[in-house]
C-alpha cells in the first residue's frame, strides 16, 4: 500500500510569498532521518519520550520495541503517539496511531529496510524480530514492530529553504 497524497497547508510564515514545502521533500527527510523521538502517553497522563530508530516504508514509519518496555506498555493502553526527527534544515513531527505488525511479509520488508538503513540485521520469528545484538533503545530481543500511518505531519524549517507546512492525510 502507498500513502495517498496529503492535503498540504502552509503554516504561518514570516517569509513573504512563502509556499508550502512539497510533500516529496518531507517524505525524503523522513526516509533519510537517523534518530527519531517517540512520544507516548504514560498511564498517569504524563508524556513518555524515548529515542528510537525508525524506517519509512510505503507511507508509514516503523519502529521496534521490546515487550517489557514502558513505551510498548503505553502503546497497548493508548496507541496514539508522535514521532519527531530533525536535521540542520528542518524539524519533522509525525502524529498517528501505532499498530503492532504481525504480517510476516511486512515484517520481512521492514527487516530489510532496517538492514539497509542502519545495518541492523534481524531474523523474523513468531511475529517479531530476533537479533544477535540488542537495539539500544528497544530493550532485549524479541522486538515487536509497530507501524505508524501518519494522520498529520508538520515540518518546520530551520532556515528559509523549508517553509512551515502541515500535511494532512484522509481517514486514518
Amino acid at each position: 500500500m502507498t500513502a495517498e497524497t496529503p492535503m498540504t497547508d502552509l503554516l504561518q510564515s514570516t517569509v513573504a510569498h512563502a509556499a508550502p514545502t512539497p510533500w516529496e521533500e518531507a517524505r525524503r527527510r523522513l526516509a533519510e532521518a537517523g534518530w527519531f523521538w517517540l512520544a507516548t502517553i504514560h498511564p498517569d497522563g504524563r508524556p513518555h519520550v524515548r529515542p528510537v530508530l525508525a524506517v519509512w516504508l510505503d507511507g508509514a514509519l516503523y519502529f521496534a520495541s521490546g515487550a517489557n518496555t514502558r513505551k510498548r506498555k503505553n502503546l497497548v493502553a493508548d496507541p496514539r503517539c508522535t514521532l519527531t526527527t530533525a536535521d540542520d534544515e528542518a524539524h519533522m513531527v509525525v502524529e498517528g496511531t501505532a499498530i503492532r505488525v504481525w504480517d510476516e511479509v511486512t515484517l520481512r520488508r521492514v527487516a530489510e529496510a532496517y538492514a539497509t538503513k542502519y545495518d541492523w540485521r534481524v531474523t523474523v520469528r513468531d511475529g517479531a524480530f530476533d537479533a544477535e545484538y540488542g537495539a539500544p533503545t528497544a530493550g532485549p530481543p524479541p522486538y515487536e514492530i509497530y507501524e505508524v500511518m501518519p494522520k498529520t505531519i508538520f515540518g518546520f524549517g530551520a532556515n528559509e529553504s523549508f517553509s512551515p507546512t502541515r500535511w494532512r492525510f484522509g481517514k486514518r
